[in-house]
This record gives structure tokens, C-alpha cells and sequence, in this order.
């Protein structure tokens, strides 16, 4: 199948908050999105992680 479920972490406080799909033929570099952390209050960017 392409698509497979990535965890995202935050950069600034380093929890794993989020879980999202991606499609691996497409993007075959790590993703990085803004996102809401609840630890930190605020919104950060969140990187994939293995």
C-alpha cells in the first residue's frame, strides 16, 4: 500500500502528539507541519518521526 501512518513529535518540547498518513511514493521526505501542542500551549512545528 502507499500510504503509511507517520507520528508526528513536537520540535520545541519533543511529545509525540499527533499520528497522520502519508503517501510514501509522493513524499519520500520527512514532513513538517505546524501544528497545536497542548504542552507547550501554542502552536509549533512538528516534524515525522521513526
Amino acid at each position: 500500500m502507499p500510504r503509511e501512518i507517520i507520528t508526528l513529535a513536537c520540535t520545541e518540547c519533543k511529545q509525540r502528539n499527533y499520528t497522520t498518513t502519508r503517501n510514501k511514493r509522493k513524499t519520500t521526505e520527512r514532513v513538517e507541519l505546524k501544528k497545536y501542542c497542548r504542552f507547550e500551549r501554542k502552536h509549533t512545528a512538528h516534524k515525522e518521526i521513526k
